[in-house]
């Protein structure tokens, strides 16, 4: 199986602690979101990438898979910055 491209979003803006737990994908912010994206290895490589956000407690609030120029012309599209500012934690849910 190829690498695939992926689009991960995540409630909240993660800051750099969070985001050293996905050294292999992008950051940036989109509104109150961010967006990890980049290519995956396998199915395998995408299963522990959101096992990690489940494990830190992030919403997963969408996963798209997209092609690969797809994905090149969303990391350079201006007014998109790197993620930057302290780790969030995620606001409390009902319980």
């Amino acid at each position: 199986m190829p690498q695939q491209n992926y689009e991960i979003r995540v409630r909240g803006r993660l800051g750099e602690t969070f985001r050293t737990a996905f050294p292999s994908l992008r950051a940036r912010t989109q509104g109150n979101d961010t967006v990890l994206s980049g290519s995956l290895v396998d199915r395998a490589a995408l299963y522990g990438v959101l096992a990690i956000i489940e494990t830190l407690g992030l919403e997963l609030v969408e996963l798209r898979q997209v092609a690969s120029s797809e994905l090149v012309s969303r990391m350079v599209r201006a007014g998109e910055p790197e993620v930057s500012g302290e780790d969030q934690a995620p606001p409390p849910g009902p319980e």
